[in-house]
């Protein structure tokens, strides 16, 4: 599912199937600085549909620091709204965390996933209202622009490969209504889960690369897919490995004979309010196959399921939190592209992150999730 997941939304963004969203966000914010941080955070989320952190700091800062340069707003908080949006979506079950955490504990993704709908929609609102606060912040200093300049009203978003412009402007509404349903049959199991987007894909190709000389398109997102896929599997063998040869029992053995048995039922709580800050300090293979098979185990022994130390981890452990942790390669991205420091994003973004990370902890304990 991973696999074919990247590969599909990849082969869907290079066909222009998000342009009229970007383009008609740019057109209608203008020049008011809050309209333009919501727009951000919107082509953040959306982007982020394929998984991959990369992928979505490209198409959503070469989509809008033109405007921001052009106004004058900050790029700092550019990569704030951007980072926010990418992390609170890197939830979806085809993401490297959900699909880890899935992995390590051995349960379904989508058991795991499907009950966090709710949670994750509590993550993004609050990601577009802190983007919005930051739009007010800027519209203070700046002042609304009545005018911006022609070329980035009119600017198309440029992706190496795209598809065929009228072509594509004619398969936009197929290709979304493709991906809805894609979506629906992935959320509802109507099919395997890895059937969907292998069927997924091959239609994107035929709908809007008729020719097959042009389907070689898909080798440009080959490496990310192949990369990440290895990555699950590997790990998938480490961990049976510990399991087999009873290391992990014994680590957890160790970690519960420390736990107060008053504290054992929160120890979910507690693995969901630290799982963000823990970004910066585990790479996802380290935590989710070293440190979660562990934490589970320990769990299970004070009465904890797995799915709930699996879904308090993926609440913040690099979701809300790659943005921030030295670890990624698409944090090294994101700073490149928008041209700051490192330490000046991490200052603006992990105070907001930690707050999404505890707004969805606390929606799933409401919930009985965790």
């Amino acid at each position: 599912m991973l696999t074919f997941a990247v590969l599909y939304f990849g082969v869907m963004f290079d066909a222009g199937m998000f342009d009229p969203i970007i383009k008609g966000i740019i057109k209608a914010a203008k020049g008011d600085p809050a309209k333009i941080a919501v727009g951000t955070a919107v082509i953040a989320i959306l982007s982020h549909l394929d998984g991959s952190g990369a992928s979505t700091f490209l198409i959503t800062l070469s989509a809008m620091l033109p405007i921001y340069n052009a106004l004058g707003m900050s790029k700092v908080y550019l990569a704030v709204i951007a980072g926010m949006g990418a992390g609170t979506m890197n939830l979806v079950p085809w993401g490297g965390p959900t699909m880890r955490a899935a992995t390590a504990l051995g349960v379904d993704v989508v058991t795991l996933f499907n009950p966090l709908v709710p949670v994750l929609a509590v993550g993004l609102v609050w990601v577009l209202a802190a983007s919005y606060l930051i739009g007010l912040s800027e519209r203070k200093r700046l002042g609304i622009i009545q005018e911006l300049p022609e070329e980035i009203l009119e600017r198309q978003h440029i992706r190496e490969g795209a598809a065929d412009k009228g072509r594509g402007e004619k398969m936009i509404v197929v290709n979304l209504l493709l991906t809805v349903i894609l979506i629906y049959a992935l959320v509802k199991t109507l099919l395997p889960l890895h059937a969907v987007f292998i069927l997924g894909l091959p239609l994107a190709l035929i709908i809007n690369y008729p020719q097959s000389k042009h389907q070689a398109r898909i080798e440009a997102h080959a490496r990310g897919a192949i990369y990440t896929s290895s990555i699950i599997f590997s790990a998938g063998l480490f961990t049976g490995v510990l399991r087999g040869a009873g290391m992990i029992q014994a680590m957890s053995e160790a970690l519960v004979s420390v736990i107060p048995d008053t504290m054992g039922r929160a120890l979910p709580v507690i693995t969901g309010v630290f799982s963000m800050p823990l970004s910066l300090f585990f790479d996802p293979d380290s935590f989710y196959f070293g440190v979660l098979p562990v934490l589970s185990g320990a769990g299970e022994a004070l009465g904890v399921s797995p799915l709930s130390m699996g879904r308090a981890a993926i609440m913040g452990q690099m979701t809300t939190g790659f943005p921030v942790s030295p670890l990624t390669g698409a944090t090294w991205l994101l700073i490149g592209l928008a041209g700051i420091e490192l330490g000046d994003l991490q200052k603006a973004l992990i105070p907001r992150a930690f707050i999404t990370s505890i707004l969805m902890v606390i929606t799933a304990l409401i919930l009985g999730l965790i």
